[in-house]
């Protein structure tokens, strides 16, 4: 039989279970980690190597463009690669998945009697604890370049919207982890959908100087309300407007991603 006719549907187990499902597969997925280490190399090494490589070898142009020099570009770029952070390692989600399925790691959880979800949303728990990792090693490095935290409040409310930002795209990770048969798969489709998302966005430089069609994409482009609103929040400017677009796609995408990825899970043969 297969695993979906020997375990009882999500329906049939209580709030208080799916919770007890959730944190042994967080501990689960933590355990791996440190057994396996090498896992974290990217959240550890992408902040740095981003981070030195647009504030040294671009900083001085775009920072001259924006009258504040390399210093200015500095201030200018750290919040818009929160926002990248959030983007780019919410990919390991679906390889990560993707390779539990293909090792036989999947099959094994779903002839369990737990719910369905809780495999997913420890996933997502566990990405979101790499990526605030790697947040924080961004800070640090930026701090030893010279960034400037005016605000150490709007340092956590950056940090925080761009994990509830993050968490949503996780769920269109996970679906690609589930429909696409490998991680290679994922990992090219993931770069088809980063690299426009994030460079025709405000992360790196202003969009003023951009084509009109292409300015007409970053002004709906959730990377760049995000990366506009962690700005606002860190270094000053105006916030509303980019927090409420930021938040608004992040549910929309959530409510519509999360219940495809928990039903591909459920019903993938």
């Amino acid at each position: 039989m297969s695993a979906a006719t020997v375990t009882p549907t999500d329906a049939r187990i209580p709030l208080r279970g799916h919770l007890r499902h959730t944190g042994a597969l967080i501990r689960r997925n933590l355990l791996w980690i440190r057994q396996d280490p090498e896992s974290m190399f990217d959240a550890l090494l992408m902040p740095v190597v981003f981070t030195l490589l647009f504030v040294y070898v671009f900083g001085g142009s775009i920072g001259q463009a924006l009258g504040g020099g390399q210093d200015g570009y500095v201030q200018y770029v750290i919040p818009g690669m929160i926002a990248m952070m959030s983007m780019t390692l919410s990919q390991g989600v679906g390889t990560g998945f993707s390779q539990d399925f293909n090792s036989g790691v999947m099959d094994r959880f779903r002839s369990l009697p737990i719910g369905r979800g809780s495999v997913l949303f420890a996933k997502v728990s566990v990405e979101l604890v790499r990526m605030l990792f790697a947040t924080t090693v961004l800070m640090i490095v930026s701090v030893a370049v010279g960034f400037d935290i005016a605000s150490w409040p709007g340092l956590f409310a950056a940090v925080g919207l761009s994990a509830v930002f993050a968490s949503s795209i996780m769920w269109v990770f996970l679906t690609l982890g589930v429909v696409l048969k490998n991680a290679q798969s994922v990992q090219a489709m993931g770069f088809l959908v980063l690299f426009p998302l994030q460079f025709g966005s405000s992360i790196f430089a202003p969009t003023d100087s951009m084509p009109g069609w292409l300015q007409a994409f970053t002004d709906y482009n959730p990377l760049s309300t995000l990366a506009d609103a962690a700005r606002g929040l860190m270094v000053g400017g105006p916030v509303a407007h980019d927090l409420w677009v930021t938040l608004g796609w992040s549910v929309a995408i959530t409510a519509v991603m999360a219940p495809v990825a928990i039903h591909k899970f459920r019903t993938k043969s």
